[in-house]
């Protein structure tokens, strides 16, 4: 279980911004990391996921959110998927760092490599500033991911961890919050209504 514990510390090399070179997780430590697996460069629903995240990277930026994509792939592989692929759907190059984890080591200390596939599998963490893991989602290789939803996340895990408020059930900036206390228990009915959030 990964949920609410420290993330795995790993480096790799990988490519970003015309170079390759190693990472470590612990370099971002301070800012909120969103961690994401990918099964492949080059393949049919992996593009769509990156340049989406891509296209969301400058609100993702003034979240204070780095984020950083791995896969198997080698970087000269994430290079040429760049320049061939993806630079073409954003309109430029990527701008985060696309990391390799050759054999998975990475994927597996975050139980999202299949030893079977050869590949990580779809796997998204956000990990708060002092690099405790607060979401994991993982899917199969046949669903894409959405990043409206990572934002609408990340953005609620934020609130939570500046007011230590409670975000409710599809909560979205500005709605209202709960903060936890024994006098509201039975009564969240009175705070929140669920035909109309709030």
């Amino acid at each position: 279980m990964l949920i609410g514990r420290k993330a795995p510390e790993f480096s790799a090399v990988g490519y970003y911004q015309e170079d390759i070179r190693e990472f470590k997780l612990k370099d971002f430590m301070g800012k909120w990391i969103i961690l994401c697996f990918y099964p492949g460069d080059f393949t049919f629903g992996c593009p769509t996921e990156l340049s989406s995240i891509a296209l969301k990277y400058n609100e993702l930026s003034k979240l204070d959110a780095q984020v950083m994509t791995i896969s198997v792939d080698s970087p000269f592989s994430h290079k040429v998927w760049n320049e061939e692929e993806l630079s073409k759907m954003i309109g430029n190059d990527m701008p985060f760092p696309m990391l390799s984890d050759p054999g998975g080591k990475i994927g597996a200390l975050y139980n999202v490599y299949d030893d079977e596939l050869g590949i990580d599998l779809r796997g998204r963490f956000i990990i708060d500033p002092e690099g405790i893991i607060q979401s994991a989602e993982i899917l199969t290789p046949y669903v894409g991911r959405n990043p409206e939803e990572l934002i609408r996340q990340l953005k609620a895990y934020r609130h939570h961890y500046i007011t230590g408020e409670f975000t409710p059930s599809g909560w979205t900036e500005g709605e209202i919050a709960i903060k936890p206390s024994t006098k509201i228990a039975g009564r969240v009915w009175k705070l929140w209504d669920p035909k109309n959030k709030g």
